[in-house]
C-alpha cells in the first residue's frame, strides 16, 4: 500500500470408441472440457498483471523543458514512460474559468525493485514556472511496503475565488517527477496520464466547506457476500453497489473497483482480509484506498496480518459537495464532485513469503447513504462528458457488477476473470455446436437401426448432470470504531 499522503500506489482462472458417432460426441466433450481446463490453469498459474491502461491511450513522449511539451487534451487518456530520476513535461492551454486535473499513475515493470522513497510527483505550473497548489496528494510513494505497484499522484488549477495562484489563462505545463534513492532500480516505468476539465458554474456559490455533517460509524453492512473480481487498473475497475462483495487477492496484487457516489451521498467502506495457516507478522501487509473521480486520493487505511482476520477502514467522509473542495484536509476535499469512486485494495508482497502463496479471501463492504441531491450547474462542458455525474446506466453497472471499459490487451496485461469468462463461454459455445451435431447424427443412426429391428427398444436419453453452487461468505461487523471524526491534522499515517 503506501502513505497516506502518497497516493496509493498498486494484478489474475475418456476413452475413444473406435465408432464415429462415439468419436464425434466424446471430441466434443472433451473441447469443452479443454477449454475451461485450460482457462483454469491459466487463471491459477498466471502471473498477475500490474496494471492494465486505458485501450484509447494516446502516446505521448515528455520532454525535458517546458517549452518544448507536447500539448494535451482534455478528456484524453495517454501513456508515456519515465526513467530512473526523470523529469518530464507536458503542456495544457488553460482559460481563465476553468478548473484542470490531471493524474499520473506510475506502472513499475513485475519484479522490479523498490525502497521506502521511491516514487512519483506530479505538479502544474504557470507560464512563469510557478507551481499551482494541489494538496498533499500530489505526491506518492510506496512506503514501508517496497512492493511494485501502480502509483497515483494528481495535481489541478484552481480558479474562481480565493487567493491562490495561477488564475490566468494561458500556456500551462505538466511537471512529473519520479522520486528515485541510491538502490533504485534503473528501469524505466510506464505511466498513464489522464486530463480532466471542469467548467465554472453558472452562479457564484459559497466557498466555505461544510463544518457540520455526520461523522458517526455507519451502521453494520451485513449478510451474504456477493462474489465480484477486481480488476488491475482503473480502466477495468468492477463496478459495486452497496452490499458485501467477496473476491480473492494475492500477495503483491492490487485490485481496483468502482462505486456511484451521487451529490449529497456519503461513501464508506471497509477491506477484510480472510484467516491464513503461516506463521509471523507483516505490519503493512493490506491496503485500502479510496480515490474520486478524477483520480486524486481521498483516502487510506491499512492493516498488519498475523494470520488472522484483519480489516482495514476507512474513516467517515462528509456528503459529496461541491464546497468541500474549499476544505484544506484533503479526506474532505477531494469528495468535491459525484460520479465514480474507485477502491484500490493491495496486499503487500512480503505476505508470500510468511503466508504462502495462494490467495487470500477479500471481503469488501461498501455503504452509500443518503438521498442523491441535485446536480451541480457548470457553466459550459465538463470533459470527458459525465464525469461528475450519475446516471441511470453508472446505476445498472454498479447493479450488475459490470468493468469499466477494457485495457489495452497487450503484453501488459493477464488473463482476468472477465476474461476467462469470455473464453469459457466462446469455448463452450464451439464445443456444445460440437456436441448437438454428434448427439443429433448419434440419435438419428440409432433410430433408423431400431426401426429395422422387430420389437427393438429406443435408446433412453441420458440426463445432464447439475453444477454445485459455491458457498457464501460469512459477514463479519465492521471494527469498532470513535463515533466522532478527528479534526485534527497531523502527520501522515503509515502502515
Amino acid at each position: 500500500m503506501t502513505i497516506r499522503c502518497y497516493g496509493e500506489g498498486w494484478r489474475v482462472m475418456g476413452r475413444r470408441t473406435g465408432r464415429w458417432r462415439g468419436r464425434t460426441v466424446l471430441a466434443g466433450a472433451a473441447a469443452l472440457f479443454s477449454v475451461v481446463a485450460s482457462v483454469g490453469q491459466a487463471t491459477a498459474a498466471g502471473t498477475p498483471p500490474p496494471y492494465r491502461f486505458a485501450a484509447d491511450a494516446e502516446r505521448v513522449e515528455g520532454t525535458t523543458t517546458a517549452t518544448d511539451a507536447v500539448r494535451l487534451t482534455p478528456g484524453t487518456t495517454y501513456r508515456s514512460s519515465i526513467r530512473n530520476k526523470g523529469k518530464l513535461y507536458y503542456g495544457l492551454r488553460l482559460d481563465a474559468v476553468s478548473t484542470a486535473y490531471v493524474s499520473a499513475t506510475a506502472v513499475p515493470k513485475a519484479g522490479t525493485k523498490v525502497v521506502y522513497a521511491d516514487g512519483i510527483k506530479v505538479s502544474i505550473q504557470d507560464p512563469n514556472g510557478h507551481k499551482c497548489f494541489s494538496g498533499d496528494a500530489a505526491e506518492a510513494r510506496f512506503g514501508p511496503t517496497e512492493t511494485p505497484r501502480p502509483l497515483t499522484a494528481w495535481a489541478s488549477r484552481r480558479t474562481g475565488p480565493g487567493t491562490y495562484s495561477c488564475k490566468g489563462a494561458g500556456t500551462y505545463s505538466v511537471l512529473v517527477e519520479r522520486i528515485s534513492g541510491a538502490e533504485s532500480s534503473p528501469d524505466d516505468w510506464e505511466l498513464e496520464l489522464r486530463y480532466v476539465s471542469e467548467p465554472a458554474l453558472k452562479k457564484a456559490a459559497s466557498t466555505t466547506a461544510p463544518e457540520v455533517w455526520n461523522s458517526a460509524s455507519p451502521q453494520v453492512i451485513d449478510g451474504p457476500a456477493r462474489p465480484r473480481k477486481g480488476g488491475t487498473s482503473f480502466n477495468e475497475a468492477r463496478a459495486l453497489e452497496q452490499g458485501v462483495w467477496k473476491d480473492l487477492v494475492q500477495a503483491g496484487q492490487t485490485l481496483f473497483y468502482r462505486v456511484p457516489v451521487d451529490w449529497g451521498q456519503q461513501f464508506y467502506a471497509t477491506a477484510e482480509l480472510g484467516p491464513a495457516s503461516g506463521d509471523g507478522f507483516l505490519g503493512n501487509a493490506l491496503g485500502l484506498s479510496l480515490y474520486n473521480p478524477v483520480r486524486a486520493l481521498v483516502d487510506d487505511a491499512g492493516a498488519g496480518y498475523d494470520g488472522t482476520q484483519k480489516s482495514a477502514t476507512l474513516e467517515p467522509l462528509p456528503p459529496v459537495a461541491y464546497e468541500n473542495r474549499y476544505d484544506i484536509d484533503d479526506q474532505v476535499s477531494g469528495m468535491r464532485f459525484a460520479g465514480w469512486y474507485y477502491l484500490a485494495v493491495h496486499l503487500g508482497e512480503e505476505m508470500a513469503d510468511k503466508f504462502g502463496d495462494g490467495p487470500l479471501d477479500l471481503t469488501l463492504r461498501v455503504r452509500v447513504s443518503g438521498v442523491a441531491g441535485a446536480p451541480v450547474a457548470y457553466d459550459g462542458a465538463v470533459v470527458p462528458r459525465d464525469v461528475f455525474d450519475v446516471t441511470a446506466g453508472d446505476k445498472d453497472a454498479a447493479s450488475i457488477g459490470a468493468v469499466a471499459p477494457g485495457g489495452d490487451g497487450d503484453g501488459d496485461a493477464g488473463p482476468d476473470g472477465n476474461t476467462a469468462m469470455k473464453a469459457v463461454a466462446a469455448g463452450g459455445i464451439g464445443a456444445g455446436t460440437v456436441l448437438v451435431l454428434g448427439l443429433g447424427v448419434w440419435t438419428v443412426v440409432a433410430r433408423r437401426r431400431a426401426a429395422a429391428a422387430a420389437g427393438a427398444a429406443a435408446p433412453a436419453a441420458g440426463s445432464p448432470g447439475a453444477g454445485s453452487p459455491g458457498a457464501g461468505a460469512v459477514a463479519v461487523p465492521f471494527a469498532d470504531r470513535p463515533d466522532a471524526r478527528s479534526r485534527e491534522y497531523g502527520p501522515p499515517r503509515t502502515w
